[in-house]
């Protein structure tokens, strides 16, 4: 039975809570047996914000033990594997340390705050030799996997084209600190680049716009162009200032020579450039779910993981840190290494 600690229950936190219990009451041999959090006794009885719902608003924790403190909670539990679902500004040191004393480690996205602290986490992964995965949930995400399947099969020929999109209201509290969170483009829009990674490979360049609107929060609006030696024309798009009733939404449209994918956040539409177009049949189940039940069955049967490495995720960012680096020269090609 594989021992679990939760650290963390906002948003995130309770969205991986949630997937949990379900996993439990499926069979999967697990048990969540602890949740440690500094604000622990207020969350509990409280909602989280987020841009999705997560399964309730108050949540009964009776049947978990409760941590204010992580060391606390290593003292007092015997676990395998710890799930990291604190603010980004944290989780290299805790990942690093909790690696190194012998803990599994599944981790919220974005990896680190920095490249260079995603690449401690990647090398305290080697000489710890325990498992370390990063939530890239899109890579999971069956509107996503769909898309992945026919970029890399050529069933529509090669990708011409590419536009990626996602968009929410403003978040809280320590989302709008640069300096902890790295802003929109760090916090939600790697989520498009670490797919279009992915799909394509490193670009070898990136060219993005960014425009400030929150005081404090770096860049709240950003367009990435991403160029590519064939000559594809990939661009993805963030935006966390949209109020009133518009909610979240996150989708992709990608041309083919022989036809073009669209995904609507909900389902994905397939427009064959010589026929009826046809709408694909796809997983019920979040990447959120997907991702958690992969990283889980690698620790259990002792697989590597091989969707979404360490390395991988944290070469992600460095995409991003170049796309920062791009946006604060105004739009500057900024080649990547």
């Amino acid at each position: 039975m594989l021992k679990i600690g939760l650290i963390g229950f906002g948003f995130m936190g309770r969205m991986h809570f949630d997937n949990y219990v379900r996993l439990t009451e499926e069979g999967h041999p697990i048990v969540l047996k602890a949740i440690c959090d500094l604000r622990i006794e207020e969350l509990k009885d409280g909602k989280a914000d987020g841009n999705m719902n997560t399964a309730q608003e108050v949540y009964d924790l009776t049947a978990y033990n409760l941590y204010d403190d992580l060391e606390k909670m290593i003292a007092n539990e015997e676990l395998d594997m710890i799930d990291i679902a604190v603010p980004t500004y944290l989780h290299a040191e805790m990942a690093c340390s909790l690696l190194e004393r012998g803990y599994h480690v599944f981790c919220e996205k974005p990896m680190a705050r920095t490249s260079v602290e995603a690449q401690k986490m990647v090398e305290a992964a080697e000489r710890s030799g325990k498992k370390l995965m990063i939530g890239q949930c899109l890579r999971f995400w069956p509107g996503y996997e769909y898309l992945k399947e026919v970029v890399e099969t050529e069933q529509f020929g090669k990708v011409t084209e590419g536009y990626f999109y996602r968009g929410s209201g403003a978040p809280k509290d320590w989302f709008l600190d640069e300096k902890l969170s790295g802003g929109c483009i760090v916090d939600m829009h790697i989520h498009d680049t670490d797919m279009i990674n992915y799909l394509f490979g490193r670009p070898d360049k990136v060219s993005t716009l960014g425009r400030n609107v929150l005081p404090g929060s770096g860049y709240d609006i950003a367009s990435t162009h991403y160029f590519y030696k064939d000559a594809k024309v990939i661009n993805a798009q963030v935006d966390w200032t949209l109020e009133g009733d518009f909610g979240f939404y996150m989708g992709y449209r990608v041309n083919f020579e022989r036809g073009n994918v669209v995904f609507d956040g909900s389902g994905v539409k397939v427009n064959p450039n010589d026929g009826a177009g046809f709408t694909v049949e796809l997983s019920p189940d979040a990447g959120y779910y997907r991702e958690l039940v992969y990283f889980l069955d690698a620790i259990i049967q002792d697989k590597p993981i091989i969707i979404c490495t360490p390395e991988s995720a944290a070469e992600s960012l460095e995409i991003i840190e170049a796309e920062v680096q791009s946006a604060n020269a105004e739009g500057e090609w900024i080649v990547l290494n």
